[in-house]
C-alpha cells in the first residue's frame, strides 16, 4: 500500500515526485490549489538562488500560484546537505501542518524525500587526509579509477550515483574506505517516525515521450539563456552545488574542451542519464502509487487523494 501512517492523527504528507522533466512542477501546483495548500521543494538544485534555468526553477506566475518553500534560500557558495535539509525541512513542516491537514512535497531529488520521509542515518565526520588522497587521485588519474573502486565496495550505489560528479563519487568512497561498510548501507536505516501520514505518488512516462520532453526542455532553456547563466558562475565552478548537468558541461565549453554544440548535446545526454538513475532510485520504493503523467494527471491524483484526506 503506498500510504505509511506513522501516527493515529490527520496531518498527510502527499510526496509527488518522479524523474525530471515528467510536469511534477504543474501537478504539485494544481494539486496544492485544489487542496488550499502549499508546497515544500525537495529539489536539491533549486534551492540555490544562482541556479534559475538550469534547474526548471518554477516561473514567478508559478511560484506566486501557491506558497512554495526551499526554493531560492540557499547560495551555491554554501556547503549544504541532505542531513541539514532534513533538519530544515521536519522544522518547517511541523510549522506549516499547525496551518493544514495537507501538505506537498514536490521534486525529483530522491535523497532529500528519503531524507524527509525516513531519516538519514548519521555519516562519519570528513576525514581530511582521506580526501586529500582521493582528490589528488581524481586530479591525477580521472574518475573512472575511483568508480571502479566504488563498484566494488558498493556496487548498489554506484548503479545510482551521478558518475560524471565527483564530489558523490568521492564522498561515497571515502565513506566505504572510512567505515568498511557500503556507503548506501549507511544512507538507508530503518526509517524513523513521523508525526504525520505519508502518502508517495510518482509521475512516470513513456521512455520516448520523457526523452523528448527532456530535450526540449535544453533547447529551451538555452534559448532562454542558459550559457549566460553558466557563465556567471563559471568562477565558482568547483562548488559542490555546480557539479550539475547543464553547468558543468558549458564550464568544458568554457574551458576549450569542446564546442558548444557539443557541450549542449552532452547537456541532454547526462540529463537522459539522470532521469534513468532517477526511475533506478524510485523503482525500488515500493511505497509509490504511480500514475501516467500528461493530460488528466492532476485530476486523477487528485481523486486519489480524496480517499485519504
Amino acid at each position: 500500500m503506498a500510504m505509511t501512517s506513522n501516527v493515529a492523527g490527520h496531518k498527510t504528507l502527499a510526496v509527488v515526485l518522479g524523474a525530471t522533466a515528467t510536469g511534477k512542477t504543474g501537478v504539485g501546483i494544481r494539486l496544492a490549489q485544489a487542496f488550499g495548500s502549499e508546497i515544500v521543494s525537495s529539489d536539491s538544485r533549486q534551492i540555490y538562488r544562482e541556479m534559475s534555468i538550469g534547474t526548471a526553477k518554477p516561473t514567478a506566475e508559478e511560484l506566486a500560484a501557491v506558497p512554495h518553500h526551499f526554493i531560492d534560500t540557499r547560495s551555491v557558495s554554501e556547503d549544504y546537505s541532505a542531513g541539514r535539509y532534513e533538519e530544515d525541512a521536519l522544522r518547517l513542516l511541523g510549522e506549516l501542518f499547525a496551518k493544514h491537514d495537507l501538505l506537498f512535497l514536490v521534486g525529483g531529488s530522491g535523497l532529500y524525500i528519503d531524507a524527509v520521509c525516513d531519516g538519514m542515518d548519521p555519516l562519519p565526520a570528513v576525514d581530511e587526509g582521506l580526501r586529500r588522497r582521493l582528490t589528488e587521485r581524481f586530479r591525477g588519474d580521472g574518475l573512472a579509477p575511483l568508480l571502479v573502486e566504488l563498484e566494488k565496495y558498493d556496487p548498489a550505489y554506484y548503479r545510482q550515483v551521478d558518475r560524471e560528479n565527483p564530489h558523490r563519487v568521492i564522498r561515497a568512497l571515502e565513506v566505504c574506505l572510512q567505515t568498511g561498510r557500503p556507503y548506501s548501507s549507511l544512507r538507508r536505516g530503518e526509517g524513523k517516525q513521523r508525526p504525520f501520514d505519508i502518502l508517495k505518488i510518482g509521475i512516470r512516462m513513456p521512455r520516448e515521450t520523457l526523452y523528448r520532453r527532456i530535450d526540449d526542455r535544453v533547447d529551451g532553456m538555452v534559448a532562454e539563456g542558459l550559457e549566460r547563466e553558466a557563465r556567471a558562475l563559471y568562477p565558482l565552478r568547483d562548488c559542490n552545488a555546480l557539479q550539475t548537468v547543464g553547468y558543468r558541461e558549458f564550464f568544458e565549453y568554457f574551458d576549450g574542451k569542446i564546442t558548444r554544440d557539443k557541450a549542449i548535446e552532452l547537456i541532454k545526454r547526462n540529463s537522459r542519464r539522470y532521469a534513468k538513475r532517477q526511475q533506478t532510485w524510485f523503482g525500488r520504493d515500493d511505497r509509490i502509487e504511480w500514475f501516467d503523467g500528461g493530460e488528466g494527471c492532476a485530476e486523477s491524483i487528485e481523486k486519489y487523494l480524496r480517499k485519504f484526506v
